[in-house]
């Protein structure tokens, strides 16, 4: 079995984190690797073992390797600790300021987004589709963290793996949508073959945060749909009309 692979960014650096690849694991068939999503219809087992491996990687117990059922809406979560029970808040994005927690999001194309003030020693993580990031995900959780003493001036976020725009092709209805909502946002499409166009998912992203006031912020520059050896892909599994796909977790702990 590989070993873990884990993609990280200097921006992050003082805090332990990583972004998880497929590399690893224990899954099998059209999960093979790392799958970390307990939504997916993989193995049970499979699934419990690989958040073991990644909650060791990071220097927890395993319930402290916490991720939440996302459903691409703006809401954040403040954790203080594991959660009891076995239903996961619904929510794409969490927070907190309490060492030894380890948040973890889950992506298959959508972006990860890992945040960090380090004078305030507070951290957040959150799941930012195209529907997330206009319903104002990124901004949300840089409130949240607010909340518990973070300045955004002070605050890094790192996108991680997530569909390019070479590879997020487009209909007209959908850039119609979005030039809709502001005219402005026309400037992350390009052209694509016909009436199709390709969307800038992460430049979306990224220009939020900064709108939002981030300190800083950058993505990590790898294409989850363009890279089958080491990334899980919603859209690349509908193209290949396999029935199910695996997930990736992203994750950082104090």
């Amino acid at each position: 079995m590989m070993p873990l692979a884990p993609i990280q960014h200097d921006l992050l650096a003082p805090v332990r984190h990583g972004f998880f690849t497929r590399q690893g694991g224990q899954s099998s068939g059209i999960y093979a690797g790392l799958n970390c999503g307990p939504g997916s219809r993989d193995d049970p087992n499979a699934v419990t073992e690989n958040r073991a491996m990644v909650a060791a990687a990071m220097d927890v117990a395993p319930d402290h390797l916490i991720s939440v059922y996302q459903v691409h809406s703006a809401d954040v979560l403040t954790v203080t600790g594991p959660i009891q029970g076995d239903d996961r808040p619904t929510v794409d994005a969490m927070v907190t300021a309490t060492p030894g927690v380890a948040l973890g999001v889950l992506s298959a194309d959508c972006a990860p987004i890992l945040f960090h003030d380090p004078k305030a020693r507070v951290i957040g993580a959150a799941h930012s589709g195209w529907k997330g990031t206009l319903k104002g995900i990124g901004a949300a959780t840089l409130d949240a963290m607010e909340a518990l003493g973070a300045e955004r001036a002070d605050t890094v976020a790192v996108i991680g793996p997530c569909i390019s725009q070479r590879a997020y092709e487009v209909g007209p209805e959908f850039f119609e949508d979005f030039v809709a909502e502001n005219p402005d946002f026309a400037r992350f499409f390009a052209g694509g073959v016909g009436d199709r166009m390709q969307f800038d998912l992460p430049s979306f992203i990224l220009a939020h945060l900064r709108d939002a006031g981030i300190g800083s912020a950058a993505w990590t520059g790898h294409c989850t749909f363009g890279d089958p050896a080491r990334f899980y892909s919603y859209r690349r599994t509908t193209h290949a009309q396999e029935p199910d796909y695996g997930r990736l977790i992203s994750t950082l702990r104090l």
